[in-house]
């Protein structure tokens, strides 16, 4: 598993509230569905990460 690292975010808290229930009508902790929603954008935008974690 690579490297974690921590940092603050502030939010809206209505787009808190609302990846919240996407979170856990996904089964995802709020911390892993952010991370997905980021890799998604990421990949999306084609500005990946250069190593997989896998």
């Amino acid at each position: 598993m690579a490297d974690r690292k921590s940092f603050l975010i502030r939010v809206d808290e209505d787009v808190l509230e609302a990846v919240k229930r996407w979170a856990d009508d996904d089964l995802r902790s709020l911390n892993g569905q952010i991370e997905f929603l980021l890799r998604r954008a990421l990949k999306e935008a084609g500005r990946g990460p250069k190593r997989t974690d896998g």
